[in-house]
């Protein structure tokens, strides 16, 4: 567990019967029950530049932020904005810029903002607070996991590596497109369809990466998981900018807090490591299919995904483990 979760973990215990989903599991929204047959679904992200446009880290706050809707099997229903911003410099219109990139990618989700809250910061920050609607009985959690099932990963890895390689001048321009269009994708598609085929357990792949959310989704269910390296995707050239030392400091702290829970390929060096615990923003969706869904699920999402691929499976063994192979 991350230090920052266990400071919180004394503050979050809720007891009472509207609350379907809250932070106790690390899910990646909060559910609350308002009538029989329906429930709120309501997330917060925001996050500091990951990019140097200001109109991409927008549309990419943005993304990431409904993200948490679509893998909870919800339907968005509004935003607000939430912005930090160093008043001296308004007039340069950075912000504005910002502010339309989130809004273009509201308009492409059909969402709209109505409102926000701002505040004057040094260091320029945005996301949004989300609100979205689900059947109580249909939420997708990130909890069920049963062994068998396969690992669908529906966006590349390493967009982390990259935005590190960005501040430093390392990064080709093939590679910051391919990770600006990763990370400004929705996730609308894939989460539409995990609902339709009847999914019930899946999360997107954030700050934490792949493997701590997966360790963690392993260990709510009570089960383990195996990941074949070879069968992530990953952005190309994320292997040697991560090798150049273009690693965030997020991603060391992820590999850390694993220490004990993931068990590597005898031969596996410090890159495969580094890359599927690498701090990812706005990343895919890793849904647990069971077997007999998996061939058509991923037909259908690399229509509109076309980096989805079955990375692993969910396997039985020693709760929250999980086995990386070649």
């Amino acid at each position: 567990m991350s230090e920052l979760a266990q400071v919180l973990r004394p503050l979050l215990p809720v007891d009472i019967p509207e609350a379907l989903v809250d932070a106790t599991t690390r899910d990646d929204a909060a559910v609350y029950r308002i009538a029989e047959d329906r429930a709120l679904v309501v997330t917060v992200d925001f996050f500091t530049p990951v990019v140097d446009d200001p109109l991409v880290f927008g549309r990419i706050g943005a993304a990431n932020a409904l993200s948490d809707i679509y893998a909870m099997g919800a339907r968005p229903l509004f935003a607000l904005n939430i912005v930090g911003f160093p008043r001296k410099l308004l007039s340069s219109g950075a912000l504005a810029e910002i502010i339309r990139g989130g809004a273009e990618i509201a308009a492409e989700a059909g969402v709209p903002i109505l409102g926000g809250h701002s505040i004057d910061d040094p260091e320029p920050k945005y996301g949004m607070v989300v609100v979205g609607e689900v059947h109580p009985d249909r939420i997708i959690a990130n909890t069920g996991a049963e062994p068998g099932h396969d690992l669908i990963l529906t966006k590349p890895l390493g967009t982390g590596i990259v935005a590190t390689a960005i501040k430093a001048g390392a990064a080709s321009p093939a590679q910051i497109k391919a990770a600006v269009d990763s990370m400004s994708a929705l996730n609308r598609v894939g989460g539409e369809l995990i609902v339709d085929a009847g999914i019930r357990t899946a999360t997107d792949v954030t700050g934490y990466g792949l493997l701590g959310h997966l360790q963690n989704m392993v260990g709510q269910s009570g089960v383990s998981a195996t990941v074949s390296f070879e069968a992530v995707p990953l952005i190309p050239g994320a292997a040697e900018l991560a090798g150049m030392g273009n690693v965030p400091g997020g991603t060391r702290r992820n590999i850390q807090d694993l220490e004990g829970m993931i068990r590597f390929f005898p031969e596996a060096g410090e890159i495969p490591r580094i890359l599927l615990a690498d701090a990812q923003t706005s990343g895919g969706l890793l849904i647990v299919s069971p077997p007999e869904k998996t061939e058509g699920l991923l037909a259908l999402l690399r229509q509109e995904a076309p980096w989805a691929a079955v990375i692993g499976r969910i396997t039985e063994g020693s709760p929250g483990t999980v086995t990386v192979e070649p």
